[in-house]
């Protein structure tokens, strides 16, 4: 039996685009197209990608807010992908959800003591009395007063908010937290301390993280691997230093080229990658990052299989003639002159 938390396996993601005066399905968005990764206890993973690249709906697929198109995810042992929701009940009180905007997340409704405390009473967790202890508990733990039980959602700053919908993913004790975007809604000087909170808490819990996010500096800081990538599939995955300090794929690098330099003196020119992402509606075929960049080698491609290699133990890599050196792809075994 498999130790790991999370697997992934050739997972797809279609959303039908409907046209016509009978609605009838036309086309497709391949959002998320054969990707596969897993996620080892304590752990933390991270999606990197620009917006439309697939990496929240993995999120949502993974919590089964989306119903995937077909492939796998098991958790904990047991396959969810298409299991039926009143089956999941016992299932998601071990993987929740972080969402991007806390504002947004957290019913202005509701004081934070329900907030907090609404899983654990959807659950059956606990006495009554037990749940008040419960919350006064989970504040403490994410850094915030007693007294913030009795408040709302509007008195408190966008980090506050962050912690308690920290603290409400906590509730009903989960060994996985997808993180969809923790921090970017957050001031920067404000993004260090949700982080560090993060950090701080999977080691005294043992939690594993999902960690999504487009900025390569804040997850190069949280990561154990990472990763990348585009157009709805990964492209480059590996250790967070392997990735970080030896990318071998060229929208990697293009990525970590564009991570603002800390020292205002120092003037770096950034590789802007030409043209725009390709639409994810019916892909052409061949490589995607090849056709943005109108690369020599894109016809190369068609027919290819890109699905990640492993260019040295536990970086992998797509074989795309287009991002990766004839060096590199020697090392993995093609040939393109063949």
């Amino acid at each position: 039996m498999s130790k790991n938390i999370l697997e992934v396996s050739n997972l797809h993601m279609h959303f039908p685009v409907r046209e016509g005066l009978f609605t009838r399905s036309q086309s497709v968005v391949k959002a998320v197209d054969d990707v596969s990764f897993s996620i080892a206890p304590g752990e933390t993973l991270s999606l990197v990608g620009e917006s439309g690249c697939g990496k929240s709906t993995i999120g949502r697929c993974v919590v089964r807010l989306l119903e995937p198109t077909s492939g796998h995810i098991r958790l904990l042992g047991k396959d969810i992908t298409h299991r039926a929701q009143w089956r999941m009940r016992k299932l998601r009180r071990r993987v929740q959800m972080v969402f991007q905007d806390p504002a947004d997340s957290l019913d202005p409704r509701m004081d934070v003591r329900h907030i907090i405390g609404e899983p654990l009473e959807i659950h059956d967790i606990g006495s009554r009395q037990w749940r008040k202890r419960k919350v006064d508990a989970l504040l403490d733990l994410v850094g915030l007063p007693a007294t913030a039980a009795d408040k709302f959602p509007h008195e408190f700053s966008g980090g506050q908010r962050q912690r308690i919908g920290i603290a409400r993913a906590l509730a009903p004790g989960p060994q996985l937290l997808i993180l969809d975007e923790p921090v970017s809604a957050l001031d920067v000087s404000v993004q260090s301390q949700v982080l560090n909170l993060l950090l701080e808490l999977q080691h005294e819990l043992n939690l594993a993280y999902l960690f999504i996010s487009h900025d390569l500096s804040v997850v190069h800081h949280v990561s154990d691997r990472v990763a990348v990538m585009y157009l709805g599939k990964i492209v480059e995955m590996g250790d967070a230093d392997q990735v970080y300090y030896d990318p071998r794929h060229a929208y990697t690098r293009a990525l970590l080229s564009a991570i603002p330099m800390p020292d205002p003196t120092v003037h770096r020119r950034l590789p802007a990658l030409p043209g725009d992402v390709p639409s994810p509606i019916d892909p052409p075929p061949g490589s995607a990052f090849g056709r943005r960049i109108n690369h020599p080698y894109l016809e190369a491609t068609y027919g290819m299989d890109l699905t990640p290699l492993e260019i040295e133990p536990g970086h992998w890599v797509a074989p795309d003639p287009c991002a990766v050196s004839l060096r590199d792809l020697s090392k993995l075994g093609i040939d393109i002159y063949r």
